[in-house]
């Protein structure tokens, strides 16, 4: 069959770039190997937020008499939570077959594999190879869990993200290596279940994309709550020929073991470009990704590329964005290159993580005078009302200009508050458009607006 647009690959990138292709009026098919939704829905971003909230339930539970209220011992049924979670993962996908339906989108089955002329040929399960041909082709293939030489995973006692999501049982102890996104996640879940956690990362702070500030406040919430962090430690090897696991590692001090029952490697993820077709046609990679212009195009004519396996944060919303920019220039539209400047991060641990723009370093290294703002959630009615005071806001404003260069949050229901910042950022509104704009009371986004009176000195409430 003929088609104006193949997707290679259904996630968060793929799934949405095929939705909006069709609103254009073209005709389309994806190919997807397992499930609609890719990585993200299945085993990514929508279960490991389901296993949170169980987590988040279960501390709320165990504090209710910080609330005045008395519950008998409660107990964390792990098979269940895991249940739950692979149940919301598969009413997503669903959800996304429905939609496939709904726009008259072809979904076919099988790896799919570009080749020359304009064709794509998709290998059923069963081996079976058909051929398809379309004018246009973009590769949302994404990524896996990254493997290190010496961190092999085995799928058994070394382990990814994806079975770190459907462990047969819960270990008493875990040792996780890195600290981004997936590690504290993983790490805040299977401590506040009461597993044993211990983080290993190789840089000198837990989170190290994030604002050196953040990072630090994590590290004393992580603490307090009983997570064992070693930073500037490398993991050297893992013995798993016993009952366990022996976790050598360096340290500044020396060489240490680790004795636990698990070792979760978290130090990012891979993309998939093996096997797909890209060498056969000559597609430039760049440091392990495809290399693409403003609008996605590799440098052979009709192949294109989103998400993971480009240049740019392996983030959903990203590949999201990606996609619609990539099939609107296709379609002949004039979309606006995307601004990887003002991409929002979350980060679903407890006390959650969002930042966006600059960090105060970066912003200093790029040459900016700056203003900087911070409220603590201490000094907040609705935290303390909440009994959420831990963490706080912190906003980075140009000196000169008032430009918005930079928020970074930590603290209960943060994730819901970044977007505000990065819809200002996308407005170019100024620190004081801020500070004069009125916010409600009580909310915990109240301190996005006395963060920015502190950078201008006229902050009420410290």
């Amino acid at each position: 069959m003929n088609y104006d647009i193949i997707i290679i690959g259904s996630g968060p990138g793929g799934y949405v770039a095929a939705i909006r292709a069709s609103q254009l009026g073209l005709k389309v098919a994806i190919v997807e190997r397992e499930s609609l939704g890719g990585i993200c829905l299945n085993w990514g971003c929508i279960p490991t937020k389901a296993l949170l909230k169980s987590a988040n339930v279960f501390e709320y539970i165990n504090h209710a008499s910080d609330y005045g209220i008395s519950v008998k011992e409660a107990n964390a049924d792990f098979g269940a939570i895991i249940k739950r979670s692979r149940g919301v993962a598969d009413g997503m996908s669903k959800g996304v077959q429905f939609l496939m339906k709904k726009n008259k989108i072809d979904v076919l089955t099988g790896t799919g594999i570009i080749k020359k002329g304009g064709k794509v040929e998709v290998k059923d399960p069963d081996g079976t190879a058909k051929e398809y041909t379309a004018k246009h082709t973009i590769l949302a293939t994404g990524g896996r869990s990254r493997e290190l030489p010496n961190l092999k995973q085995d799928g058994k006692k070394v382990i990814g993200y994806r079975q770190a999501m459907v462990l047969p049982q819960q270990p008493k102890s875990m040792v996780i290596v890195g600290s981004g996104a997936i590690g504290v996640e993983f790490a805040y879940f299977y401590n506040a279940l009461g597993t044993k956690v211990t983080i290993v990362e190789y840089l000198d702070n837990i989170v190290p994309v994030e604002d050196e500030d953040i990072s630090k406040q994590l590290l004393r919430s992580f603490k307090k709550a009983g997570i064992n962090v070693m930073t500037g430690t490398n993991v050297e090897s893992v013995d798993t020929s016993g009952s366990g696991c022996k976790v050598l590692v360096k340290t500044a001090v020396g060489n240490e073991t680790i004795e636990c029952d698990i070792v979760l490697s978290a130090i990012g993820v891979s993309p998939n470009i093996e096997n797909i077709g890209l060498e056969e046609l000559g597609i430039t990679i760049d440091k392990g990704r495809v290399q693409v212009d403003d609008y996605y195009k590799t440098n052979i004519d009709g192949v294109y590329a989103i998400g993971d396996i480009v240049k740019g944060q392996a983030l959903a919303h990203v590949a999201s964005a990606e996609g619609i920019i990539c099939v609107e220039k296709i379609a002949g539209h004039h979309p606006e290159p995307l601004n990887y400047n003002n991409i929002p991060g979350c980060t679903y641990c407890s006390p959650e993580i969002a930042s966006v723009g600059y960090t105060e370093k970066a912003a200093k290294a790029a040459g900016y005078e700056i203003k900087v703002g911070k409220f603590p959630f201490s000094a907040s009615g609705k935290a303390s009302a909440a009994g959420a005071k831990d963490g706080f806001v912190k906003v980075i404003f140009d000196a000169k200009y008032g430009e918005f260069l930079g928020a970074h949050m930590i603290g209960a229901n943060v994730t819901e508050m970044i977007a505000e910042v990065v819809v200002a950022r996308k407005l170019e509104t100024t620190g004081m458009d801020i500070v004069k704009t009125v916010h409600p009371h009580p909310t915990m986004s109240e301190a996005i607006m006395e963060a920015a009176a502190d950078a201008y000195g006229e902050v009420i409430h410290l």
